[in-house]
Parts: C-alpha cells; sequence; structure tokens
C-alpha cells in the first residue's frame, strides 16, 4: 500500500512538480507523515512547510503563463521526475523503505508527467483554451496530494 501510495504521489508531482513536496510538507507538519526520527523529519517543521508551500504557489501561478516551457522538456520532465521521487521517499521513510519510495514516486511522476501533458493538451483543446485546463489540472493536483498524504497517516 505504501508504495502504491508513493507512485500516487510521484503522479501528483507529474503534474505539479512543488505541490506533492507541499503536501507532504503538510502532511508532515500535521502528524499525518510519522517522518520524527527520520532523515525527512524537517518536512515536519514550520520553514519546510512554508518553503514548499510558496514554490507550489510560484508553480501555480507561472504555469498559467504563456510563456511557460512545456513540461516535457529535459529541465522540466527532471524536475517533475525529482520532485516526485523525494515525495516518494518521504512517504516511503514513514515505514523505512525509503529506496522502494523513492523509486515508485520517481516512476509516478514520469507517469503523471506524459499523462499529464497529454489530458492538459486535450482539455485545453476541448475549451478552446488553457486557462480552464490548467484550473482543472491544479484541482486535481492539490486534493489528490493532500488525500494520498492522508491516507498514509
Amino acid at each position: 500500500m505504501l508504495y502504491i501510495l508513493a507512485l500516487l504521489i510521484g503522479v501528483v508531482a507529474g503534474l505539479r512538480a512543488m505541490t506533492a513536496p507541499a503536501a507532504v510538507a503538510w502532511g508532515s507538519y500535521l502528524g499525518w507523515l510519522p517522518v520524527a526520527g527520520t532523515w525527512a523529519s524537517f518536512m515536519g517543521h514550520w520553514i519546510a512547510v512554508g518553503i514548499f508551500t510558496i514554490l507550489a504557489i510560484v508553480e501555480l501561478i507561472t504555469d498559467q503563463l504563456p510563456s511557460t516551457p512545456s513540461r516535457k522538456v529535459p529541465q522540466q520532465f527532471g524536475a517533475r521526475i525529482i520532485s516526485g521521487a523525494f515525495a516518494g521517499a518521504v512517504i516511503g521513510a514513514t515505514a523505512g523503505a525509503t529506496v522502494g519510495g523513492l523509486v515508485a514516486g520517481a516512476i509516478g511522476a514520469v507517469i503523471g508527467t506524459l499523462g499529464g501533458a497529454e489530458a492538459r493538451a486535450r482539455l485545453a483543446a476541448s475549451f478552446g483554451k488553457d486557462p480552464p485546463a490548467a484550473f482543472i489540472e491544479d484541482a486535481i493536483a492539490i486534493i489528490g496530494g493532500l488525500l494520498i498524504v492522508a491516507a498514509v497517516a
């Protein structure tokens, strides 16, 4: 079950790179993710919550800009994989399975990046413009990330 949740948080990272670490930071801070005593214990500190939340908000705003590069360009794709791997590793750390969580999170990020790009393109085409599709993607990523973290608890 833990690996499935790590995979799913990776999918969230594929949709929104910084939403996944923000979700695990909030989950750690609220005590939903028992990271105390692990390498990921810093995620439960209010500073980590603040940093990742600000980064997630900045990403949500900049993704609406017309100049935002495709998520499939190497830098964007790599950032999403790293973010998914990190968030998955934090989830894995709750059960002493950091490496398994890292791998599952990275795989989920690849799935979320490639599948999310295709889904967003189709949504944007059906709406005739991108902002409504981006809003739907944002809502799915935020709600999904929080539900995944809550499921670990």
